[in-house]
């Protein structure tokens, strides 16, 4: 009987570790691994990337309304521009009014500043780009999907697609690890930015930009194969952290305490 109970709640913690709720939020736990990211070093050495909760959706307009409510200095008519461009939130038809957007689509149209702000309102981070890549590189039954010819054309098939910001969450499949619309609704902001753009010719260049976002250059590409992945690295290589973007959320990530 002793046993039994013990197994029982043994079975819990196991649950609670890998599901958590943080402020309204779902989220799951991504299990600790490597992976090799399509820049790094011409040998190819893996990454280690430890487990970390991360939100099963991107952060809707519903969810940023309520930020915004809360935090009314990064409401559209008052952020200040070093943090926002001028195209933040302009879909929304005022400071608390999302118009004619679905509550349970991504929020887009925000900065990184204001996506690093709203993460850590509620007790969390953006997440690194080797997290979520790594969380990113799984489909549905594998936990790195990026051989599969059915993985990348899904990816490429979404690049082309119109509009898909206004689908709600949730509408893309469940990954491995439980995480929806990693692919195939809106891009989504990274914390490091700006981690391996190189503003010259040399890897040992100091002069990075550091408001850029990852070049899109293929110096040190671990698989120039991957088109889906060169497409994001570009994506990133256009930008820097007060721009917004119709087609550009995000979602939040936790650490394991």
């Amino acid at each position: 009987m002793a046993r039994r109970i013990y197994c029982g709640i043994y079975l819990l913690l196991l649950i609670s570790l890998s599901f958590a709720k943080v402020q309204g939020q779902e989220m799951v736990m991504v299990k600790k691994g490597s992976y090799v990211p399509l820049y790094g070093s011409a040998d190819k050495k893996p990454v280690l990337v430890n487990s970390f909760f991360m939100d099963v959706y991107p952060v809707t307009n519903q969810e940023y309304l309520l930020f915004v409510k809360s935090n009314p200095n990064y409401s559209k008519s008052k952020i200040k521009r070093l943090f926002a461009d001028k195209s933040y939130l302009n879909y929304w038809v005022s400071d608390f009014d999302y118009g004619q957007a679905s509550p349970k689509s991504p929020v887009t149209n925000v900065s990184w500043h204001t996506a690093k702000k709203y993460c850590e309102s509620k007790g969390k981070r953006l997440p690194t780009m080797d997290e979520w890549e790594y969380a990113a590189m799984a489909d549905a039954k594998n936990m790195d999907a990026r051989t599969r010819k059915s993985y990348n054309q899904y990816i490429l098939k979404w690049y082309e697609s119109p509009k898909t910001y206004n689908q709600e969450v949730g509408s893309t499949f469940k990954n491995y690890w439980g995480v929806y619309d990693l692919h195939g609704l809106v891009w989504e902001w990274t914390a490091d930015f700006n981690s391996i753009f190189l503003s010259g010719e040399s890897r040992k260049d100091k002069g990075n930009d550091d408001e850029l976002f990852c070049g899109s250059a293929s110096v040190n590409a671990s698989d120039l194969m991957n088109y889906a992945a060169f497409m994001r690295y570009a994506f990133r290589g256009s930008m820097k952290a007060p721009y917004t973007g119709r087609n550009l959320g995000f979602r939040c990530v936790r650490d394991i305490k």
